[in-house]
Order: structure tokens, then sequence, then C-alpha cells
């Protein structure tokens, strides 16, 4: 059974930070593109970051590019999520998921995580 379990999420202060994990079972994640995307309460889902399979390049949205790191830890088949400065606008659930490439879109995605829950608020 393929299945991604998020972790890490919980309440900040705005400029803090929070490292989210994402831990693949009954799959080998390195052999896929992970990407996060978020969705915050009233909106639609955002594609917020992504990295490729193989060489592991990493993509980032404008809003989050220089605050937000993407690594793989391809022995604990996990993808993490460094996310620095938070701002209140960072709120959100969070979710990672799996898919052959990189994209923005999240129809391109089979596989998903439940998502976590990110409060930035003082």
């Amino acid at each position: 059974q393929f299945q991604l379990v998020e972790s890490g999420g919980g309440l900040v202060q705005p400029g803090g930070s929070l490292t989210l994990s994402c831990t693949a079972s009954g799959f080998t994640l390195r052999h896929y593109a992970v990407g996060w995307f978020r969705q915050a309460p009233g909106k639609g889902r955002e594609g917020v970051s992504c990295i490729t399979s193989g060489d592991g390049v990493t993509h980032y949205a404008d809003s989050v590019k220089g605050r937000f790191t993407m690594s793989r830890d391809n022995a604990e088949n996990t993808v993490y999520l460094q996310m620095n400065s938070l701002k209140p606008e960072d709120t959100a659930i969070y979710s990672c998921a799996a898919a052959i490439f990189c994209d923005w879109s999240p129809d391109e995605f089979e596989y998903w995580g439940q998502g976590t829950q990110v409060t930035v608020s003082s």
C-alpha cells in the first residue's frame, strides 16, 4: 500500500521556523518527484516546492523562495521542507505528494499525504 505521512506542523510566531517531514511507505520515494502543496482557508491548493527524482533539483514558488528549502533523506525514505522566516500568510494545510515529474499542478500528482496544519500567528 502506497502511503505518504506528513508531520512537523504546528503553531509558530511570525519570523519563526518549522520543518515538515514527508515519509513514504510501500514505495521508494527517491524514484519519484515530490511536491509540497498548501491550502489556506477559502483558497485553492497552491504549489510551494518540488524536488525531482534522481538528481534532486529543487523548485520553489516565488512566495517562498529564499525562505523554504526542500531536501531528501533517501535512507529514511523521507523528504523535508525547512520553513524559515514564516509569515501569517504561510498559514495553511501543507500536503506532500509524489509524481513522476515535478509540476505545479496538483492534478499531476498521484499519491498524497493527509496534510499537516501550519499556523503562523502571534
